[in-house]
């Protein structure tokens, strides 16, 4: 069986996808790191990168190493972990996928995380929530906060509802406070994220089911993008209450509460299956509880 150092080497490889940065990142010269590699693939009898003038992936089956390898890593570091916590030194970092439109909430949980364990940190990355559920069955997640529709229900609890709001300067909102329809909303020039995101195609399916087109002259693949062109007074916006509270402030933008019909999507804590949990874990779940 091949020493988890080595293992270490791959989860860094694939990280960085460069030969010469991964072997950096571990603190060995590039020959030393390639040779490493290749006494990993005569060990296994198999090849497990694909290899050219430069870095060009995993081969499949060096993709089944590098998933064990991350969950073989991440148990060993669970042990660790365990025995300083039973010393009062719990320490360590988590890696936690989120949706564009849970980033609120998870820097939430990040301050709530460091208010009782100073020394955990959290590496928070916003993905789509295929990729969350991607990234969560190959170990290179920790934890996704997530569509809970998307998600796994064995693994997958509950969080809260989110609910949405149409944002429009004022020189385009239907009113000037209040509640707005959807049917209004999708009558003005919009910016919305990319088809490719889950918070559009909820969107999309909402216009469908009141039989509204809405008029959508700018895409964005991300909230901030959005928010600018609102704050610019070029279109209107639909985002989630929270996203438009925290990030946005525009003196001269309308904020009104989408009804007829008031929807909501629910917003999940994804957490593969692990016996025995580790302490981590437990003080991220407990920090995700606190912040509800």
């Amino acid at each position: 069986m091949t020493d988890i150092r080595n293992l270490k080497l791959l989860v860094s490889l694939a990280r960085h996808e460069h030969f010469s940065r991964a072997a950096d990142d571990c603190g060995i010269s590039q020959p030393a790191f390639s040779a490493r590699i290749r006494k990993m693939e005569d060990d296994f009898s198999i090849p497990i990168v694909r290899r050219g003038n430069r870095f060009l992936g995993f081969t499949r089956e060096g993709e089944v190493v590098l998933k064990w390898a991350r969950r073989l890593i991440r148990d060993t570091d669970g042990m660790r972990q365990e025995i300083d916590a039973l010393r009062g030194r719990l320490h360590g970092k988590l890696v936690v996928g989120t949706v564009p439109t849970a980033l609120p909430f998870a820097a939430s949980v990040s301050s709530r995380l460091r208010e009782t364990h100073p020394n955990l940190s959290l590496e928070l990355q916003s993905l789509s929530s295929k990729q969350i559920e991607n990234r969560l069955n190959d170990y290179s997640l920790d934890a996704g906060i997530t569509y809970f529709s998307d998600s796994d229900p064995d693994c997958t609890e509950a969080l809260y509802d989110e609910k949405y709001v149409l944002l429009a300067p004022e020189s385009m909102a239907p009113r000037a406070s209040g509640k707005a329809t959807w049917a209004e909303a999708a009558a003005l020039p919009l910016c919305l994220l990319t088809p490719d995101m889950r918070n559009r195609q909820f969107l999309n399916q909402t216009f469908l089911s009141i039989g509204a087109t809405p008029s959508v002259v700018m895409e964005a693949n991300g909230f901030i993008a959005v928010l600018v062109q609102v704050a610019s007074e070029n279109a209107a916006t639909i985002a989630p209450k929270a996203v438009a509270e925290t990030y946005f402030t525009a003196p001269t933008t309308v904020e009104l509460e989408l009804v007829d019909p008031i929807v909501t999507q629910e917003i999940g804590l994804s957490i593969k299956e692990q016996s025995p949990v580790s302490p981590i874990i437990t003080a991220f779940r407990g920090a995700v509880h606190r912040s509800l």
